[in-house]
């Protein structure tokens, strides 16, 4: 094929090159779209309220999607309180937020995070998070324990004074404190419940659906890019004798 006195000539190198590049770069566009369309799924999910709360059991609590809103009913652990370490307020403020175990009525033992507290003066100036053990219902939305953003080697309280606390703790963890087992996750105890501090709960990304879809333009732009190049390699001069 000829086009203005060039020949359109690739080599079979260029082309099973370019094939591939672009087979990926789509591949890794079509990924980060999933992602982006996960994620705002997710945050729909979180968003949606209003919808009736499904009773959470020790049967049901493994199979539950992420922010799924829960009820429970039965009565706070006041004396093995968990104090999470490195949380910051909704404004940055540094504090710990308050997990409490949650004795199910029909048994089990759910953490509940009732939310941000500021610190002390000092390390040693522990908030009160007392509470009482009377039987209530409570709701929130289910999510799993807090990961750091970079895993990073710090020393827990090894205190056996409680409310303890703890920096990043995860469930087996969380279990080796209690001494004995949780149910996997946390209820993130809703705003109008009582017996809480500042919740001001968010879906958690490390980012959101918008940076993924950047990214897969990204992608499709370097799909792009290397067909054009790969077109404009190929067509080469006419040799006229």
């Amino acid at each position: 094929m000829s086009i203005a006195g060039r020949r359109f000539s690739p080599s079979i190198f260029a082309t099973v090159l370019v094939v591939r590049c672009v087979a990926g770069f789509i591949r890794l566009g079509l990924w980060q779209r999933h992602r982006a369309a996960e994620k705002e799924a997710l945050i729909g999910r979180y968003g949606s309220g209003g919808e009736t709360p499904l009773e959470l059991t020790a049967a049901t609590a493994g199979s539950l999607p992420q922010y799924q809103h829960v009820r429970a009913a039965g009565h706070y652990d006041t004396t093995h309180q968990i104090l999470l370490d490195n949380m910051p307020s909704q404004h940055g403020q540094p504090g710990y937020r308050v997990v409490t175990p949650f004795e199910l009525a029909a048994g089990g033992t759910l953490l509940v995070d009732r939310g941000w507290v500021p610190m002390g003066r000092t390390r040693q100036d522990l908030p009160s998070v007392a509470v009482d053990t009377q039987s209530r219902d409570i709701a929130g939305r289910y999510d799993s324990l807090p990961r750091p953003g970079i895993a990073m080697s710090a020393k827990d309280s090894t205190d056996s004074a409680w409310p303890r606390v703890l920096n990043y703790p995860q469930q087996q963890q969380v279990e080796t404190a209690l001494g004995r087992p949780v149910l996997p996750g946390v209820l993130l105890l809703d705003a109008e419940r009582p017996d809480g501090y500042e919740r001001a709960w968010q879906a958690r990304f490390q980012f959101g659906p918008e940076r993924h879809l950047a990214y897969a333009v990204q992608w499709f732009g370097l799909a792009t890019a290397a067909i054009v190049i790969y077109l404009i390699v190929s067509f080469r001069r006419e040799q006229h004798r």
